[in-house]
């Protein structure tokens, strides 16, 4: 999705001359999701309460493409308990994801800026396919019983774009507004670092960027 952060880095990749994409798709290859691969999904979707048949993306959406790498940016709502659960799948041990250990960190402590950006009914309770998923959602703020039914399909979406990345052979890098970098004797969050970077703080967010692409 397109915003303030992404349009940032957008502009900065422009200044850097290197070829990418901006907002990129990828179509799904049904086939190429083999009887393991939803034997992962299927217990994850168990692991987060949920049941029935898997709900499964046709087409996943980036902010951008640079070679076999895209890129995402994950805003606040992404870092939770329901997102920590599906960490527990074997997928994450038997593929080498460079995000998975920072991203469980960090489940485990912003869990209340994921509750300030995801209160509202419409995205505790997520789309009406979240309720056939999971059941009807707790009252927003309230995690027992099914808990946010649509924080939960986010989680699930989430690994599954994690696994259907890296199987049609692209790999995937997740940017946390929670990441730090040094700049100006300080470290300072990525998020606050891209609200209006000076010229040197573009330079350093690029070198930033290119280092995750190895």
């Amino acid at each position: 999705m397109e915003h303030l952060m992404t349009r940032q880095l957008d502009l900065i990749l422009k200044e850097s001359g290197i070829e990418y994409e901006w907002q990129p798709q990828l179509e799904i290859v049904p086939k190429y999701l083999d009887a393991k691969g939803k034997s992962w999904l299927k217990e994850i979707l168990e692991d987060l309460g949920g049941n029935g048949s898997l709900p499964l993306l046709e087409k996943l959406k980036f902010d951008f493409k640079i070679g076999r790498y895209f890129i995402l940016w994950d805003e606040e709502l992404h870092f939770n308990r329901y997102r920590l659960t599906s960490f527990r799948s074997e997928m994450y041990s038997e593929f080498n994801f460079s995000f998975s250990e920072a991203y469980k960190r960090l489940c485990r402590s912003y869990e209340k800026e994921a509750l300030k950006a995801g209160f509202q009914t419409r995205i505790w309770n997520g789309p009406p396919v979240a309720k056939h998923v999971f059941g009807e959602a707790s009252e927003s703020g309230d995690f027992t019983g099914n808990g946010a039914t649509g924080w939960k399909l986010l989680a699930y979406n989430d690994a599954q774009i994690d696994l259907q990345t890296r199987i049609h052979g692209y790999k995937l890098i997740r940017l946390s507004p929670f990441e730090t970098l040094m700049t100006g004797g300080s470290l300072k969050r990525l998020d606050q670092l891209l609200v209006n970077p000076k010229e040197e703080q573009r330079q350093i967010l690029f070198n930033w960027l290119q280092r995750k692409l190895v």
